[in-house]
């Protein structure tokens, strides 16, 4: 398949350019047909992916939501999903749509047009989908997936306001010391040189930390953004990196907590929607290994897979894992008892979800004064070391 460059026109007349991809221009005016341009221009290239805007959790809400409403009105799949082509303003979703059509009067089924991309639709999506084949109920699956990917949504906001607004203050904070260091304490510790006055320790301290901000401050810049990809690249190539990166994770102070019920809020989430759907518990815990996001959790869940196919309970093999707190294994051991491990595991994650809001508030709220106190601490360090000989000087005048 290669990436065309195509400048077509709608019904309308209207001139559109985009890219697609196609095995030659026949095969590219054909799919430009089945979704209502006409062929002008098209040339031959490498995919350019910087200029293609990603397929978001908003955009697979719209198709849900969209789905979810014209099968269950009884709109046939075929044209349901056409109109969805037809309404999207997104050039590369459009595209997706138009293939998974494809797919589908080719004689697949939904879910196996919608694997053909995985990048887009994670194993969850294309479960429950398959259940919902299977089960008749693709209606409710499509609503249960817009309720979940909304709820998704909102968790990985949550997500970036507990790591963001610390870092952000932080950054903050890191600034105003560098503009001291840097500009500020070299005139003033000047100042104190030109008073030939034997200089304090702290002022020598002050003034060796100012010479190293102005003589390495590109270091100061460049480390943490190397040790960013650094890291990055560790966690790709080295499983066991991984492991131990992602474990110091969930330990982290006031953050590591947060992070851990988020990932046991969207497991228990998931978990619920893949059970109630009608998939096998052992399936279940397989697919979920794959969406949590953190190996040392994954690993858990691989165990508990494991114990459960020789035969222990479910309760039990997650108590054995032993990462799991005592309200997830609670809510399991009430939900094997009645039959009912979805409804359990959605209240795991409707309180987890409360819980989170209500810790991302507590940290946000803490983090200002913290670091306020921080900035003033180290203001009255560094006005203390450059005043400290001034007024000292004064005295001996006297």
């Amino acid at each position: 398949m290669m990436r065309y460059r195509y400048r077509a026109a709608n019904e309308q007349g209207l001139i559109q350019q985009g890219q697609m991809e196609a095995a030659n221009l026949a095969d590219l005016e054909l799919r430009l047909g089945r979704i209502g341009l006409m062929l002008i221009h098209a040339k031959g290239g490498q995919a350019d992916w910087l200029g293609r805007r990603k397929v978001t959790r908003r955009d697979l809400i719209t198709l849900c939501f969209h789905m979810e409403q014209l099968t269950r009105a009884g709109v046939p799949l075929l044209e349901g999903l056409a109109d969805l082509r037809d309404s999207l303003d997104h050039p590369h979703f459009r595209e997706i749509i138009a293939n998974v059509i494809e797919d589908i009067e080719g004689g697949h089924q939904l879910s196996q047009a919608l694997a053909a991309h995985p990048t887009i639709f994670d194993p969850v999506f294309i479960n429950l989908i398959r259940a919902g084949e299977a089960s008749g109920e693709l209606p409710a699956v499509f609503k249960n997936l817009t309720d979940s990917i909304k709820w998704q949504d909102e968790l990985i906001a949550q997500t970036k306001r507990v790591v963001m607004y610390p870092a952000f203050v932080a950054v903050l904070v890191f600034g105003v010391v560098c503009f001291l260091m840097v500009y500020l304490v070299p005139q003033l510790v000047e100042f104190i040189k030109s008073m030939k006055q034997q200089i304090p320790l702290n002022t020598q301290i002050l003034l060796w930390i100012s010479e190293f901000f102005t003589h390495f401050w590109w270091a100061l810049i460049a480390l943490p953004i190397a040790s960013v990809f650094f890291i990055r690249w560790r966690i790709k190539v080295d499983a066991q990196f991984r492991l131990r990166f992602d474990g110091w994770i969930l330990r982290l102070p006031a953050i590591g907590p947060i992070l851990h019920k988020i990932i046991l809020a969207r497991f228990a989430n998931f978990f619920a929607l893949l059970y109630g759907a009608g998939i096998p518990i052992l399936d279940c815990i397989r697919i979920t290994q794959g969406i949590v996001n953190n190996l040392m959790v994954a690993q858990a869940l691989q165990r508990v897979e494991n114990q459960i196919r020789e035969g222990l309970g479910v309760t039990a093999s997650f108590e054995r894992a032993g990462l799991f707190p005592p309200l997830v294994l609670r809510m399991l051991r009430v939900g094997e008892g009645t039959g009912q491990l979805d409804h359990a595991l959605l209240n795991v994650s409707y309180f987890y979800d409360r819980d989170i809001k209500e810790a991302i508030e507590r940290v946000q709220a803490l983090v200002e004064p913290t670091m306020t106190v921080v900035l003033g601490l180290i203001l009255a360090w560094i006005m203390s070391s450059v005043l400290g000989p001034i007024f000292d000087t004064i005295s001996h005048l006297r």
